[in-house]
């Protein structure tokens, strides 16, 4: 006898389900801002609210996940955040500017947990958020290369600048939020393109991921880049082929930087070498990391509030910036007890791939089935690429950790519930 999954009967509405897709859309795609009249309407709020309702009428059909780890570690942060209001610096402005904003954020955790509940919707969820992301870096590409659209700039001193490829003019993301994309976006082509069924999705892989990593280089974030050498091995510990690998990284790196400017080659020597004229836009940063620590330490219990790391650093004259380090971010915000909390989240979503990963060499049917397995090793890849690429990324109101703590639940519950995995025959979904 064996372990197989079951067919699944969805959980939630159609209607429910396609409306959350259609969020997805308007959010990662920015429709309000492409639609000036549509935009108007604050869809994206307003589409939340919705689906928050929807999910309140058919609480009944959800499972008893209120008591998972991940589940527990997010209903936990956001009870802090609310319990510590009236301790920290400033609440009004964390009821007025900030909590709208991570509310958004934090709806992608709970829709995507309660939502995405069979094979077939995951599949589709997946298909969409790769879609999304992928135009969001091929659109701006596309009109640098057609029009010579660049959309930002770095300081080089004396008065110099050096464009950077920033998202399309509808999009709200800077050289580093696309460079987070495309460095987001390549596992999932990898894994689940590459590594997939589809003869067009390989070719579609070959024509799409040199387009992402030429991206990359465009916009100069050396933030991205380190978080794709971290991708590159993650790729690399995995592989079966890795001469191939090797072969091919080497090729692809010595094509890349022959096609350089000197001023990205600075850009990325800057990294290593103290000599660069960007060297000190580097070191720039690690000071700034050591003075946001120190605004920090100005509140350290509970914190200044959520979302006013930017507030905090103006008053304590060390910048006017939101801080562009998470851990740091969240200990100017939330304090220590916050810092413990959110740390917990993620501990308990690494213990979530633990677990799914005993599972599916306990369960060799689903080992087999190439997009099970094949996501599993994409949200690991990815899982360790959030972790590094924090250190030079905010998120505590970003969707992208929310999002990826409820596709651990969702991708739990579809394939490892053991409601739905019995010991017969394969029935697919």
């Amino acid at each position: 006898m064996r372990s197989v999954l079951i067919k699944q009967e969805p959980q939630v509405s159609n209607f429910l389900f396609y409306l959350y897709i259609y969020f997805v859309f308007d959010f990662f795609l920015h429709l309000s801002a492409r639609i000036p009249a549509y935009g108007v309407l604050r869809p994206t709020m307003l589409l939340a609210i919705l689906i928050s309702i929807l999910l309140l009428a058919q609480k009944d059909r959800f499972p008893a996940i209120g008591s998972d780890p991940v589940f527990k570690a997010v209903k936990i942060l956001i009870l802090y955040i609310i319990i510590t209001l009236p301790l920290v610096t400033w609440p009004g402005s964390v009821i007025v500017n900030n909590m709208p904003v991570f509310v958004k954020a934090v709806v992608f955790f709970f829709f995507t947990a309660l939502i995405i509940d069979t094979d077939k919707r995951l599949k589709i969820f997946i298909l969409v958020f790769m879609a999304c992301q992928t135009f969001r870096v091929l659109e701006p590409l596309y009109l640098n290369i057609t029009s010579g659209y660049w959309g930002s700039a770095t300081h080089l001193g004396f008065d110099q600048f050096a464009l950077r490829l920033s998202g399309a003019p509808a999009d709200v993301i800077n050289p580093n939020g696309l460079g987070f994309v495309i460095v987001t976006i390549i596992p999932y082509w990898y894994y689940l393109g590459w590594h997939g069924k589809s003869t067009l999705v390989k070719v579609l892989f070959l024509i799409t991921v040199p387009l992402l990593i030429y991206a990359l280089v465009l916009t100069m974030s050396r933030g991205a880049f380190l978080a794709l050498l971290v991708v590159f091995g993650m790729l690399f510990k995995d592989s079966t082929h890795k001469a191939f690998f090797i072969a091919i990284a080497i090729v692809a790196v010595v094509f890349i930087w022959a096609n350089l400017s000197d001023v990205h080659k600075d850009r990325y020597l800057s990294l290593v070498d103290p000599s660069s004229s960007q060297s000190s836009s580097a070191q720039g940063r690690i000071d700034g990391m050591k003075s946001e620590f120190g605004v920090a330490l100005k509140r350290p219990i509970v914190g200044h509030g959520l979302g006013t790391s930017k507030e905090a650093k103006v008053h304590a004259g060390v910048g006017w910036l939101i801080s562009h380090n998470l851990y740091i971010e969240i200990f100017i915000e939330l304090g220590f007890i916050g810092f413990i909390i959110f740390m917990r989240f993620l501990k308990s979503i690494y213990a979530k791939f633990k677990s799914n990963l005993d599972s599916l060499q306990q369960h060799q049917n689903l080992a087999a089935d190439v997009f099970v397995k094949n996501l599993n090793m994409t949200m690991k890849t990815v899982f360790w690429m959030y972790v590094i690429y924090s250190i030079n990324y905010f998120g505590l109101s970003v969707y992208y950790w929310y999002m990826f703590g409820g596709l651990a639940i969702a991708y739990s519950r579809i394939y490892f519930d053991k409601a739905r995995v019995v010991n017969h025959e394969v029935v697919k979904a």
